[in-house]
């Protein structure tokens, strides 16, 4: 069985006989910048052909925009296209994930017969990775997952912690895989990313997607970065032909060149996140945490997900995620006009409920 991801608009659609007001996917609000736009139109000829393997312009404007060499660089069909490289590689292995987490890790190391072990993380700290995990990097372990931020919880870790994470793999010969798919979104980016550490550690690889920041889920774009060149070479090994279409990789790279859509999105993202944590809180839901382009929230409603639906709002209903269970939603962002309908929806449901909070 395939996992549950949000977007499914069709099924929304056959339950409610609408299109939704789509809260349920995390990826840019202001949508595709007019320069992809421009790209894809005048580069849609050039589909007729085949793709460049190597990457060549596309590894040199990731790695101007990353500010990492170029050779450090695989590009793949999505971030999940990735991920079941990494899980092939690991065909067997022994994997430490957290849990939460996103869904694709579990349903890729499954997959390929990998014995998982989860880390759970706990309510009472609103779902915070703390050093409990430290004790669990162990010798016997191949691999360990994380999303920074975490999806769908929306938490950071640490910098001091996910260093002191990262030296413990390399002592006990773990490879570290980090997600950072949706650090874009981040008030302070740098901050929370170890690009800087693939210079001292070939035991790391780091995810990234066009598909978030970039408003490019349908044209499957992202990019593991490794210094490693043993673990580089075997990604590469595990990749189908031509991962990357012309006409995606040229989309790539007008969307690293559009630094003042970057800026107007992250500007609003902030906004937005600020405005509506705390707007939700006022009408009666419990947030829990949210740093990127998303929030994370819990009620004891367990119908909320679809008294919102039948108001036209598709929302991530996250019981299915390991770790988690009824009650738990995550929103994500969007325009400030589509984030006040969110809102008084929400309002609406409390007034039905007479008022009682979920908190």
């Amino acid at each position: 069985m395939m996992p549950l991801h949000g977007g499914d608009q069709i099924a929304f659609y056959e339950k409610y006989a609408r299109k939704p007001l789509d809260f349920s996917v995390n990826v840019n609000p202001i949508g595709m910048s007019a320069s992809v736009e421009t790209a894809i139109i005048k580069n849609i000829s050039q589909a007729a052909s085949y793709p460049d393997m190597q990457y060549r312009r596309l590894r040199r404007a990731a790695a101007d925009f990353y500010r990492i060499p170029a050779e450090f660089i695989i590009p793949g069909n999505g971030a999940s296209d990735l991920i079941w490289r990494a899980a092939a590689a690991l065909r067997g292995g022994r994997a430490l994930i957290t849990a939460p987490i996103f869904s694709e890790y579990e349903y890729a190391l499954s997959a390929f017969g990998c014995r998982i072990r989860r880390h759970f993380l706990e309510p009472e700290n609103r779902f915070a990775l703390t050093d409990r995990i430290l004790d669990e990097i162990t010798s016997d372990l191949d691999a360990l997952f994380l999303c920074n931020p975490n999806n769908p919880t929306g938490r950071t870790i640490e910098p001091q912690l996910i260093m002191l994470i990262l030296e413990r793999c390399r002592k006990n010969n773990v490879i570290l895989w980090v997600d950072e798919c949706f650090n874009g979104f981040l008030t302070e980016p740098e901050v929370h990313s170890l690009k800087d550490s693939l210079f001292r550690y070939d035991n790391l690889v780091i995810l990234q997607a066009a598909t978030k920041l970039f408003a490019m889920a349908g044209l499957r774009l992202g990019y593991a970065f490794c210094g490693g060149v043993k673990l580089r070479d075997t990604l590469k090994g595990y990749a189908q032909s031509w991962p990357v279409s012309t006409v995606a990789q040229e989309a790539g790279i007008a969307s690293m060149q559009d630094r003042e859509y970057l800026s107007r999105s992250r500007e609003m993202i902030a906004s937005e996140r600020e405005r509506m944590w705390k707007a939700l809180e006022s009408a009666g839901l419990n947030i829990i945490s949210g740093e990127s382009n998303y929030l994370f929230f819990q009620t004891p409603d367990h119908s909320f997900g679809d008294r919102m639906g039948q108001m036209g709002i598709l929302i991530r209903d996250c019981s299915s995620y390991t770790g988690l269970g009824d009650g738990y939603y995550r929103m994500s962002l969007r325009t400030p006009e589509d984030n006040d309908r969110f809102l008084a929806a929400v309002k609406k449901i409390m007034k039905k409920n007479g008022d009682r909070f979920y908190k």
